[in-house]
């Protein structure tokens, strides 16, 4: 079996085990389905104060279909960090040394496949509870045509951050703080509950610099307001990026590594 058909028959297997959840998909998609409805209930009040058709080129069903993809983005994301967080710590990582595979490709395939799975799900379940609640989008198929095509980039990008943080238990005793905090960092700017557009425009531009925008604010616009142009710059966003952070990542591993050499095992 070659290097590359290993990494996918684990995302194979990984995408086929999260469909025996059923539990647990559920409950997020109830989740999902209040979150979509209370913040529909909070726009349209918005909307009426302001007697305002639009807010930076969002109409109110755009709003909510924009949500319903960043809910889907950001509740489909596995949790990698406890995960590598745990082989580190309890020195499991020194068996993956031992395999014939990369444990960062290893986590990064398993990643996808789970995710591919999770978001297919969670997409299906909000676009019904959208479309109940402001109908169908104006561009849905340039508009998913698009998304899709920048979302494997956007879910490579989410694994390597959370990777990252999951390294740093090679120094640190537990990085459930960090994680949290790059959590947040992602949800608010990533521009999950808000377009960046809505910003101030100084604060807005930084946002857009920085590598969440490329994981749930990109994606998500493309899906409302789809545009060729605004794809092609999103997908070299992602990929300098993804560079960055893979270099990190392999900088950060290669260090720790080193360090379970050292240190016996």
């Amino acid at each position: 079996m070659s290097s590359l058909n290993k990494y996918i028959a684990i995302a194979w297997i990984s995408a086929k085990s999260n469909l025996a959840y059923v539990g647990e998909v559920g409950s997020r998609l109830f989740f999902l389905s209040v979150i979509l409805y209370i913040f529909m209930r909070l726009w349209e009040v918005t909307f009426a104060n302001a007697g305002a058709t639009a807010f930076s080129g969002y109409t109110l069903a755009e709003m909510i279909w924009y949500m319903a993809i960043t809910e889907s983005i950001m509740m489909s994301s596995p949790r990698i960090t406890p995960l590598v967080d745990e082989d580190v710590r309890t020195g499991a990582i020194a068996v993956q040394l031992v395999r014939p595979m990369s444990y960062p490709l290893f986590r990064l395939a398993s990643n996808l496949g789970e995710q591919a799975v999770r978001f297919v799900i969670t997409a299906l379940a909000a676009a019904s509870i959208a479309t109940l609640l402001v109908g169908p989008p104006r561009h849905l198929l340039e508009g998913l045509l698009l998304a899709a095509l920048s979302l494997p980039l956007a879910f490579a990008l989410d694994f390597l951050g959370y990777m990252l943080v999951g390294l740093l238990a090679f120094w640190l005793e537990d990085t459930t703080g960090v994680a949290l905090i790059y959590s947040r960092l992602t949800m608010i700017a990533g521009g999950m509950l808000l377009p960046l557009e809505l910003f101030p425009e100084s604060i807005g531009a930084l946002l857009k610099a920085l590598p969440f925008s490329c994981i749930v604010y990109g994606p998500s616009r493309l899906f409302v307001h789809p545009d060729s142009a605004a794809l092609a710059h999103l997908l070299l966003n992602q990929i300098i990026w993804i560079v960055i952070l893979s270099l990190a990542v392999a900088a950060v591993y290669s260090k720790g590594v080193r360090r379970i050499a050292l240190n016996g095992g």
